[in-house]
C-alpha cells in the first residue's frame, strides 16, 4: 500500500512472512548453484525457439547478468522479509523475486493456464500446501503490482 511519500506498508502476516523467507533461501540456492535446472525454465525462456545457435548465443550474453539480477532480488528480500515500509527499489525487488518464486513453483507443480484455484484441497493431496503457497503468491503478486502501478 503506497504511502504517499514515496514508500510502501508491507503488511503481511508473521506466517505469510516466514513462507517469503522459507522459499527465498530455497530459489537463491537454486540459482546459484544450478542457473540450468529445469525448475527454472520459466524464469528464462527460450528467446530463439526456432535457431538453437542464435539461443545458445543470446543465453551465451545475458544468462548470467538475470541470473545475478535475480540473486539480488532474492538478497533485498531475505533481509527485508520483517521490513513494514518498503521504499520503491525494494518494493521492485520484492516484486521480481514473488513473481520468481511463483514461477518456480508454478513449473514444480506443472501448474497451466487452465487451472483454478481450489479453495477445498484434497486432504491426502501431498501438493495442496505447494499449491496453496502458489495461490498466495500470486495474490500477493497482484497486490505488489497494484502498489508499484499507484505510482505511476
Amino acid at each position: 500500500m503506497p504511502n504517499g511519500d514515496g514508500t510502501y506498508t508491507l503488511d503481511l502476516r508473521e506466517e505469510e512472512r516466514a513462507l517469503i523467507a522459507a522459499i527465498v533461501p530455497d530459489l537463491r540456492g537454486l540459482l546459484a548453484d544450478d542457473p540450468n535446472d529445469e525448475m527454472l525454465t520459466r524464469l528464462f525462456p527460450t528467446a530463439r525457439p526456432d535457431d538453437p545457435e542464435a539461443e545458445a548465443e543470446f543465453r551465451g550474453m545475458v544468462r548470467d547478468e538475470l541470473v545475478t539480477k535475480r540473486l539480488s532480488r532474492l538478497d533485498i528480500v531475505a533481509e527485508l522479509a520483517e521490513a513494514t515500509v518498503l521504499d520503491q527499489e525494494q518494493l521492485a525487488a520484492w516484486l521480481g523475486c514473488v513473481n520468481d518464486i511463483r514461477l518456480v513453483l508454478g513449473t514444480r507443480l506443472g501448474v497451466t493456464e487452465d487451472d483454478e484455484f481450489d479453495d477445498d484441497p484434497e486432504v491426502d493431496d501431498p501438493e495442496s500446501v505447494a499449491r496453496s503457497a502458489y495461490w498466495y503468491l500470486g495474490w500477493l503478486l497482484e497486490h505488489l503490482v497494484e502498489a508499484s502501478a499507484s505510482e505511476l
